[in-house]
């Protein structure tokens, strides 16, 4: 019989348990993704999640264990017996069986590799235990399978069937082809799924190295036109020469480009420094800015099919960087993203013409590249690196290479610390000089003209106060 030793959990696990065991969780055993990740040698450094399950009084537990380790308790559902304790870096959840007996409950989780359990007495006691496996999960590890225990598992839970394309891109395992079967016959249920859950798990995806293989693996199973049913008249919209491919190939091409920017910043010399810790920052609620970059890939040109127009015998998609921020917007409320997660993207979908629009003009404005900076604020980089990665996806190549010839996009690139300098100077004018000078009451007037004077103070026309009014005096009577 197949046994796990206790330091294979990691010294926090250890220390969870050892609290647990003390606080009279004798009947309690550990399950699922810790027990799995342990025989496969995998230890999590950046906190530690453990599952427990007992056959009765799993809320009591959870108590006793929050009160003796001085954590935060968590109530999650009192009906199903399920609550959360949170201690420092680690968290337990404690369960009740969902079944009669520890088999039961083990045959009804997601996948065998997740339905394996120790007894915790036994290992903080003896430092090793038993490996209770009802379903085969320790061949499934050996053989990298992923597979369902029975497909009314879906039934349970349809969401499971996307958290196996997320198994699938963290383990490396594969789903096995009748498994990947039954979880595309039950696609259509994810819609009935919280809205929460399902935006969660396609995080999840976006915070794979490989996200656009794992993304391409839920298209293929179903799921990704559930969860985002506009990507469907994408499949099928073609694009007009330079771009080879149609819309969601493209667009999923630029995620791969994403991918590689995120993995490898060092590439896009010399911002590599800089690039990378932008992208690992968070947006709001544990959304990364790389994370979000690869959103706006997969969504940047969801609005071409409905504009696409065939104009004089050209093609042309008129507002799409308009009609996709609307777009993207109604995505962001209906999956529940955090606010200021939907914000970014939007930004990022509405203005991505942008540098081409610069681009195309016979020269770069110090205004244009002024005005550019500030629209964009703290998210210029990540607009110039969808602009990038979008580039390359046009012809299927990789972001370093493209990155040779956008020379645009280095420029404004070089130019964002400077810009950043320039624009944390004091205003040279306050709403109380312009309203004394021009005799004004607080309004929408007293706003344009200070933005008016700011843009010339960051432009480098004017230097002092008074400076800044006689340009305001000269431009009202230009207007």
């Amino acid at each position: 019989m197949a046994t796990l030793r206790l330091d294979a959990l990691g010294l926090t696990a250890n220390a969870l348990l050892r609290i647990a065991v003390g606080a009279g969780g004798k009947d309690a055993v550990l399950v699922g993704g810790a027990v799995r990740d342990a025989v496969l040698g995998r230890v999590r450094r950046d906190g530690v999640d453990l599952d427990l399950a007992v056959p009765r009084g799993a809320l009591a537990l959870a108590r006793r264990v929050a009160e003796r380790g001085r954590g935060r308790l968590v109530p999650l559902d009192d009906q199903r017996g399920t609550a959360r304790i949170v201690l420092g870096a680690g968290r337990i959840d404690v369960a009740d069986f969902r079944a009669p007996t520890l088999e039961g409950d083990l045959a009804a989780r997601d996948f065998t590799v997740n339905a394996l359990a120790v007894s915790i007495r036994a290992l903080v006691r003896e430092g090793r235990a038993a490996v209770v496996d009802p379903t085969g999960g320790l061949a499934d590890l050996r053989a990298r399978r992923l597979r369902l225990p029975h497909p009314r598992v879906l039934d349970d839970d349809p969401l499971r069937g996307l958290r196996g394309v997320r198994l699938e891109a963290t383990l490396g395992l594969r789903l096995t082809p009748t498994s990947a079967r039954a979880i595309k016959a039950a696609a259509p249920r994810l819609a009935g799924v919280a809205a929460e859950r399902v935006r969660d798990e396609l995080l999840e995806l976006l915070a794979q190295l490989r996200s656009a293989r794992a993304l391409r693996r839920a298209d293929a199973l179903g799921l990704l036109t559930v969860i985002l049913p506009e990507i469907e008249p994408m499949r099928v919209t073609t694009q007009p020469a330079p771009h080879r491919f149609p819309v969601l190939e493209h667009s999923l091409r630029a995620v791969d480009g994403a991918d590689q920017v995120v993995a490898r910043p060092g590439d896009l010399v010399p911002f590599g420094e800089e690039l990378g810790p932008h992208l690992a920052a968070p947006v709001a609620g544990g959304v990364t800015r790389g994370q979000a970059l690869k959103l706006a890939a997969l969504l940047h040109d969801v609005s071409k099919p409905e504009t696409r127009r065939a104009i004089g015998g050209r093609v042309r998609f008129f507002e799409h960087d308009l009609i996709g921020a609307e777009r993207v917007r109604d995505i962001g409320e209906r999956l529940r993203f955090p606010a200021a997660v939907t914000g970014l993207v939007e930004r990022l979908v509405r203005h991505h013409l942008r540098p081409m629009h610069l681009a195309s003009a016979p020269t770069v404005t110090p205004r244009a590249r002024y005005r550019f900076y500030r629209d964009l604020g703290p998210d210029t980089r990540d607009l110039l690196l969808l602009v990038l990665v979008d580039a390359a996806a046009v012809r299927g190549e990789a972001p370093r290479r493209a990155w040779r010839r956008a020379s645009l996009v280095r420029d404004l690139l070089a130019g964002w610390s400077e810009q950043q300098e320039i624009a944390a100077a004091p205003p040279l004018l306050r709403g109380d000089d312009v309203m004394r000078h021009f005799d004004l009451t607080p309004g929408p007037e007293v706003g344009r003209l200070l933005r008016r004077a700011r843009e010339a103070q960051d432009l480098g026309r004017v230097s002092t106060r008074d400076e800044a009014l006689a340009y305001l005096d000269s431009s009202r009577r230009r207007s």
